[in-house]
């Protein structure tokens, strides 16, 4: 026999009250998790956001070397993006970083990821993703752990930071002497520029 109405109705309001306090205290999390097999498909995604799933696929793009103009449409004209290596201002520039991937390796792919979303204000998101990604370099396989990190307001990411082995980039907070920061971040900016050059000024393909 099924159990009384009431009481399902009761669990039901319970948890939608809970939700609700959970957004409006700015506690609530979107969380899912995607994992790729041999032939490229996706697997055990949960629960992904708007946010999450418009970005996503543009990005899995612009990782694995096989990005289109379009695909760069989820930044802001003003977005950043750094990683170890570079620091790119504009579109334009996160197209030239982006663009070297086919030119340097014979493949790139992000093979594995788990997403956690955070709303940090009106508008505003906050986008973890724990992931893997693998590279082929004159023939040798390397695969590297990553923490790519994106600032959304409006649906656009405004900051893109890719942490190898998941540790925080070497800058003038992060670091016990800010010079050797200010160094590293010169470094960067003079690769990007350098890179940008090379690659047309962001021109696409």
């Amino acid at each position: 026999m099924p159990p009384p109405l009431d009481p399902i109705l009761a669990c039901m309001l319970n948890l939608r009250r809970a939700t609700a306090a959970a957004a409006v205290d700015g506690l609530w999390f979107s969380f899912f998790s995607t994992t790729t097999t041999a032939g490229g498909a996706m697997e055990e995604e949960k629960a992904a956001s708007p946010v999450s799933r418009h970005i996503m696929p543009h990005l899995l793009n612009i990782y694995g070397s096989c990005a289109t103009a379009r695909d760069f449409e989820i930044y802001a004209a003003h977005a950043t993006f750094e990683d170890p290596l570079m620091r790119a201002h504009g579109v334009k520039q996160i197209k030239s970083a982006f663009y070297t991937l086919p030119k340097l390796f014979g493949e790139s792919k992000i093979v594995e990821y788990t997403i956690t979303e955070n709303e940090t204000a009106p508008g505003k998101v906050e986008i973890l993703i724990d992931n893997k990604q693998h590279y082929k370099f004159l023939g040798r396989a390397i695969d590297l752990a990553s923490l790519i990190t994106l600032d959304v307001e409006d649906g656009k990411v405004v900051k893109h930071q890719d942490w190898w082995d998941k540790k925080p980039l070497k800058n003038r907070d992060t670091v016990s002497f800010p010079v050797v920061g200010r160094l590293a971040e010169a470094t960067r900016r003079g690769a990007m520029l350098l890179t940008h050059a090379l690659m047309g000024c962001g021109k696409d393909p």
